[in-house]
């Protein structure tokens, strides 16, 4: 077995089926160095369409006597056709190019051996984190993108997504602030965490950050729906993680931005704490731009304060941020503090989701 290392590794095994007529098997039709002359698909709702210049066919014996390799771009989870078909070429004496997501070779030593046996080849297009471990210092050993994927949640339950404009500004806070005020106006809300302090509280938690980024808003999706079916609430509360706007510290931004995507809310609020001591936030208005570029349908019901670093009185300060929030979005936004007035957070979110 080796690793697809460069293009030209393709162009001796040259011509190919291509199993999977999906984005990688189109991207894989399209090297320079590859002849492709068969693309398979098992869905019948794909059989009969042109991907990549290739009409694609269910006939995957048909297609395979045009080849000298297969291809085997299928998504993950399809570890088990991928497999089937891997046997199948080896046994027919072709070559096997397969991708890590849906067959990684170094779990299936005996399709390795297999290959040797027959005299044919079997290579892998590599996630190559050995790169990653050489420029980086450091890799995980293998990829983690593991979490089925869910584009959103399924529930119609409304969701709330509570957001915010740094790290460490109230968003765990706030979550459950607003769970107990709606609780207090007789709804049910049902809470997810995504961060490993939000969890030891949360209907159902996990630290999100430890995720593949590729896993996150699957995850985030399931667990919507999850907590929906278990609990059965009037409003879901997910809590955001870090910021997309914040200055300094542009790693959890993926993060934030799979966890709003999974949320696939209805409604956000964004959290803010005025005078940081140890984070750049650029502000509420530049926050808003952000989620609304992201999810432009979604209502904006509340910004939430953390006053722990406020220099001034909380009502003057939450008249100015409400003024140019009604500059931004021409309708007003209540500015709250969670911890002293659940209730009133709880109802701006209400009103936004016709509770």
């Amino acid at each position: 077995m080796r690793v697809v290392e460069s293009e030209k590794d393709l162009e001796r095994l040259n011509p190919f089926v291509i199993v999977g007529a999906g984005g990688g098997g189109e991207k894989f039709a399209t090297l320079p160095t590859v002849e492709a002359v068969a693309m398979v698909d098992d869905d019948p709702r794909k059989e009969g369409t042109v991907v990549a210049g290739l009409k694609v066919t269910r006939d995957l014996d048909s297609a395979m006597e045009k080849a000298e390799s297969v291809a085997i771009m299928l998504p993950k989870g399809a570890e088990h056709r991928a497999l089937e078909v891997a046997v199948l070429a080896i046994n027919r004496g072709l070559n096997v190019v397969t991708s890590f997501r849906s067959l990684p070779l170094s779990e299936h030593p005996a399709l390795v051996r297999l290959a040797e046996e027959r005299g044919v080849e079997i290579m892998e297009l590599s996630d190559r984190l050995d790169v990653v471990k050489e420029v980086a210092g450091d890799a995980p050993e293998k990829c983690t993108e593991v979490v089925p994927k869910k584009d959103e949640p399924e529930t119609d339950v409304p969701t709330v997504f509570v957001g915010g404009t740094s790290q460490e500004c109230g968003k765990r806070t706030t979550t459950f602030a607003l769970a107990e005020g709606l609780e207090e106006l007789g709804f049910e809300a049902a809470t997810v965490g995504t961060g490993e302090f939000a969890a030891l509280r949360a209907d159902v938690g996990f630290r999100a950050g430890s995720l593949c980024v590729m896993d996150v808003a699957s995850a985030v999706a399931h667990a919507v729906d999850h907590v929906a079916k278990v609990k059965d609430p009037d409003v879901i509360v997910v809590e955001g993680q870090s910021s997309l706007t914040e200055r300094g510290n542009p790693h959890p931004r993926p993060l934030y931005m799979g966890i709003l995507l999974g949320s696939s809310p209805d409604s956000v609020v964004v959290c803010h704490r005025p005078n940081h001591p140890f984070r750049e936030p650029r502000g509420v208005v530049d926050e808003i731009r952000a989620i609304r570029s992201v999810e432009p349908g979604v209502e904006v019901a509340a910004v939430s304060v953390n006053p722990r670093n406020l220099d001034e009185p909380f009502e003057d300060y939450a008249k100015r941020i409400e003024n140019r929030v009604w500059r931004e979005l021409g309708r007003c936004v209540p500015v709250v503090d969670p911890r002293r007035d659940p209730v009133a957070l709880a109802e701006a979110v209400a009103d936004t989701l016709d509770l």
